[in-house]
């Protein structure tokens, strides 16, 4: 029997005294929704299982957030992982998990929508149910309990947590939660059991409800398939989209305490057509989709009235691909140039128009000005497909430093198969280089700072056929940076390589990998994203108890034709295209951006039946205007800088 909402109040009044940054769990913020309790049909838990600082930045469960508690009748609250002197005090206290909004127990809701927007949340999730007084196993929960649906890029490999979760959205959700949350009240409304409502569910497009498919493995360990073990369940489940982006909200939620991204996100422009092929979010989020001007602008004016930001972020995965960008920027500099309000537009390509760009924002601050360029010789940037003439990156530097920044952050990525000891060293070469343009404007006073990571061979792009870097590799990489960069105006940051190969199994794992995620957390495994709670001692026992071996995953070169084991969940582009694609860059071949020439991806003739009602027009990639063009291969996601 779960604690009532006036219960976990007085509960609360002596616990948060005692634990660190309290405002992360009392709610009431500006903007808050609350709805009457009992006179809502169906009640929605939106769960983030990170942080209430992390979670409060993540857009995706805002605009779910607005579009139910829109909706009559429908109730959204939201709900964050305890971080852990607040986890081990709510454990002595019986205390459940609550959502912020009425204090009600996360098992009193109908459903629990879980945010999964990357992997290495998956032990956190399990963390979340288990302290909501929920099994983690989805079969182990009965009709009493709410059904757990999850979302997020990371679901576009769903195996690695079906055992826990009841339903995946895979794609995007602005349209298919209603078409969930209908479901399920007509279920309610006709006494329905858990697995009828289920099987409503796997009608719906996108929604992929794992119970109701088998997987089946090779002798050597490789999955042979994953297909439907009822009539009715699709042999591929493809991704949602929404044909046309609905206007942002803009009754954002003003945090209680200072957050990751304390800014007002407003997304301009969804998906991408630079097409690297390290890039999921490039992948899984075609085809491009943009936000007219006026209603961008209708936007920041609503969010200025209603909230208290002084920060607007303009997100997208390549910002200065959005057709209107020009006239977008000069619009808001004239608007807001007078209102003491700071517009940033993060994911700029590497050209000298991004630095323009960023002068018309009128931002004085003049702090970082980041740039992506992945790799450091201009061969590995066609092998990533991501082509950059070197004599480009130091122009566009060069512009950066006329224009007051003192800072570049240049992002790389070491591991790609192929990749020589010169390709590292060039990192060194280009980052002097860099740092070089900025003597005239700033002397000694400039910063160049160097981030390089490990690549990660993901689910649904040209390179998921490659094996992750072995450890000596990329640490003899790493230590080679380190020898070379240093010195006065340059900083070198890495990542851990377990945080790596942490990411690389959970990415790229099957449903047995369920078992060690589960073995992981119950050893203690929780924040693994969190440098300072990542316990690779953990999930080593965890791969051991379980009798996996994570070499399986990681090490292996996969052919051609082996089923992976997220086959069966269709981001819209083909698997043919993608092996296409595999090959061209064994051979340092590129694509154009396919906003110029179309590659038959797969993307439009997947989609264009599934919304008869609209425009083919609407799902063409608009052109990208070639009089601000000077480069054609694709740009990072940075919308987390």
């Amino acid at each position: 029997m779960t604690l009532s909402p006036e219960q976990i109040e007085r509960q609360l009044h002596r616990i948060l005294p005692t634990v660190a940054k309290p405002g992360r769990y009392v709610g009431g913020e500006y903007n808050q929704i609350t709805k009457d309790w009992e006179g809502a049909a169906f009640r929605v838990a939106l769960a983030f299982p990170d942080i209430y600082d992390l979670g409060m930045s993540n857009l995706g469960l805002m605009v779910l957030y607005d579009i139910i508690n829109k909706r009559p009748g429908l109730l959204a609250e939201r709900v964050f992982c305890p971080w852990s002197d607040m986890e081990d005090a709510m454990r002595r206290a019986g205390l459940p998990l609550y959502a912020l909004e009425s204090k009600h127990a996360l098992a009193d809701f109908d459903l629990i929508g879980v945010s999964l927007p990357y992997e290495s949340l998956y032990t956190n999730a399990l963390a979340l149910l288990d302290l909501a007084g929920l099994p983690v196993r989805a079969e182990a929960r009965d009709e009493s309990m709410p059904l757990v649906i999850a979302g997020g890029h990371a679901t576009f490999n769903p195996e690695p947590v079906a055992d826990f979760i009841d339903a995946f959205v895979i794609g995007e959700g602005e349209e298919v939660i209603l078409e969930i949350v209908d479901a399920l009240c007509v279920a309610k409304s006709k006494g329905r059991n858990r697995s009828e409502q289920l099987r409503a569910l796997a009608q719906i497009g996108g929604v992929y409800v794992p119970r109701f498919y088998d997987v089946a493995y090779h002798a050597d360990g490789r999955v042979q398939a994953v297909a439907p073990n009822i009539p009715g369940a699709p042999v591929r489940v493809v991704k949602r989209i929404v044909p046309i982006l609905p206007p942002p909200p803009t009754r954002l939620l003003a945090p209680n305490i200072d957050i990751v991204h304390n800014r007002a996100p407003i997304e301009i422009m969804r998906g991408c057509t630079r097409g690297c092929r390290f890039c999921h979010a490039g992948m899984v989020n075609r085809p491009v989709r943009e936000r007219p001007v006026e209603q961008i602008i209708e936007a920041v004016e609503a969010i200025v009235r209603a909230t208290g930001f002084e920060e607007i972020g303009l997100l997208s995965l390549s910002s200065s691909d959005y057709r209107d960008v020009h006239r977008l920027v000069d619009e808001i500099g004239a608007r807001f140039r007078d209102r003491n309000l700071s517009i940033s537009l993060p994911s700029l390509r590497i050209e000298t128009t991004s630095a323009e760009l960023m002068d018309g924002l009128a931002d004085s601050r003049r702090g970082g000005f980041t740039l992506a360029p992945e790799a450091a010789t201009e061969h590995m940037r066609s092998v990533i497909n991501k082509y950059v003439p070197d004599a480009e990156v130091l122009e566009t530097a060069r512009e950066i430093f006329a224009r007051g920044w003192r800072t570049i952050k240049l992002y790389f990525m070491i591991g790609h198969a192929g990749e020589t000891e010169e390709d590292v060293r060039a990192i060194a070469e280009l980052a002097r280089a860099v740092l070089a343009q900025a003597r005239p404007f700033h002397g000694k006073k400039a910063q160049v700072n160097v981030g390089v990571s490990t690549f990660v061979p993901k689910p649904h792009t040209p390179f998921q056929w490659v094996p992750l870097a072995a450890r000596e590799d990329v640490e003899a990489k790493q230590a080679l940076l380190r020898r070379e960069l240093h010195g006065p105006g340059l900083k070198l940051s890495w990542n851990d390589y377990d945080e790596t190969r942490l990411e690389a199994f959970l990415s790229r794992g099957d449903r047995r990998v369920g078992a060690v995620i589960e073995e992981a957390w119950r050893r203690g495994a929780r924040f693994d994203a969190w440098q300072d709670c990542h316990k690779p001692g953990a999930w080593a026992e965890a791969f051991e108890a379980v009798g996996l071996d994570p070499g399986f995953y990681l090490y292996r070169q996969r052919a051609l034709d082996e089923v992976f084991p997220w086959d069966h969940i269709s981001p819209g582009v083909k698997k043919a295209y993608l092996v296409e694609d595999y090959l061209m860059a064994q051979r340092a071949e590129t694509r154009a951006d396919c906003r110029e020439q179309c590659f038959a991806c797969g993307i439009l003739p997947e989609f264009i039946p599934l919304r008869r009602e609209t425009p083919v027009e609407a799902w063409r990639c608009p052109p990208v205007s070639r009089q601000r063009r000077r480069t054609t291969q694709g740009e990072k996601e940075l919308n987390h800088e």
